[in-house]
């Protein structure tokens, strides 16, 4: 039997771009390596440990990539792969454009604008991003096209008791690069409401009695899964909480993120924090942990809006085009 097509992602992670582009990309490698092709990443993971682990305990290997296109280019060839794969805001605008001009397919994965790259196809996994007019070519858009990892396919929400003193998860992607989990954990106090909360935060900080703190774990699946609330931004990680139907609050703490808050809160599917935690953001978490009815609205409304098979039709996509 022939080995199945090599495909490159180029990716970073860090403390300081956050860990969403390497997850959703970990989700897309996990299928195509399910379907006997062979991926491979490109690019850097820099001071988080986390992240990191991610490639290794699924054995994923990861080559150090450079910034020009046309270096890029002659990388790929040297590696003998048959697609790329671009998931970075920080590449050149060209890249795409060089890839494919040396015979590559190219996939880029983008939030709303393309940045200047040129690909065969691309992938905008937004709620809503079907209707909004995409500038460049064939687009794989909304959230049909979410990319879930393994460990959160495979999970299933803990039945609710609206009884219970609320369970809280709050987290800011893998790296809480804004810095922002210790101002959110005081806003959850400020409330006056009873709650225990998990904070994910990769710095230590005092918290209170109701909180603990634990550095990045593989074990948020399953935390999200337990929790009455999760309290986060609008990145990648609202996908899996949609598909798992925990009611959610959404602040922003990246200007890219805007466009899939506003989403996400003018259909109701997530209560809206804002950007800062002011007396509105407080007032919205009191109302949410009082009343479970409301909370379990948002989750119910979530519930179904990712189906878990969006990364098998990007990579039924992505595949056509070696083929």
């Amino acid at each position: 039997m022939s080995a199945g097509p090599r495909v490159g992602i180029r990716c970073d992670a860090g403390a300081d771009s956050g860990v969403g582009h390497l997850v959703r990309c970990v989700a897309l490698a996990e299928e195509l390596r399910s379907r006997g092709a062979r991926p491979v990443f490109l690019g850097a993971v820099r001071d988080s440990p986390w992240a990191l682990a991610q490639l290794r305990e699924r054995v994923l290997p990861l080559t150090p990539a450079p910034e020009s296109p046309a270096a890029l280019a002659a990388l790929a060839r040297a590696l003998r792969l048959d697609a790329v794969v671009l998931d970075s805001y920080r590449l050149p605008p060209g890249t795409g454009e060089e890839l494919r001009r040396h015979g590559l397919p190219v996939l880029a994965v983008v939030d709303g604008d393309p940045l200047g790259q040129h690909a065969d196809l691309y992938l905008d996994q937004n709620l809503g991003a079907e209707r909004r007019p995409f500038p460049a070519g064939p687009v794989l858009a909304g959230a049909r096209y979410v990319l879930l990892r393994d460990s959160v396919r495979r999970r299933a929400r803990a039945p609710r008791r609206p009884d219970r003193v609320p369970e809280v998860l709050c987290f800011f992607g893998g790296t809480d690069a804004a810095g922002v989990a210790p101002a959110w954990a005081q806003a959850l106090c400020a409330t006056g409401m009873p709650f225990t909360a998990t904070v994910v935060s990769p710095a230590p900080f005092a918290a209170g009695t109701p909180i603990t703190v634990i550095p990045p774990t593989d074990r948020l699946p399953e935390l999200m899964a337990a929790a009455d609330l999760v309290v986060t931004a609008a990145g990648s990680a609202i996908w899996e909480l949609l598909y798992l139907g925990v009611p959610t609050a959404l602040s922003w703490v990246a200007d890219n993120q805007l466009i899939g808050y506003d989403e996400l809160v003018g259909r109701g599917v997530a209560a809206g924090l804002g950007r800062a935690p002011g007396p509105e953001a407080v007032a919205v978490l009191a109302r949410l942990l009082s009343d479970p009815a409301a909370r379990e609205e948002h989750g119910r409304r979530g519930g179904g809006l990712v189906d878990g098979r969006g990364r098998e039709r990007v990579a039924d996509a992505l595949l056509a085009l070696v083929r």
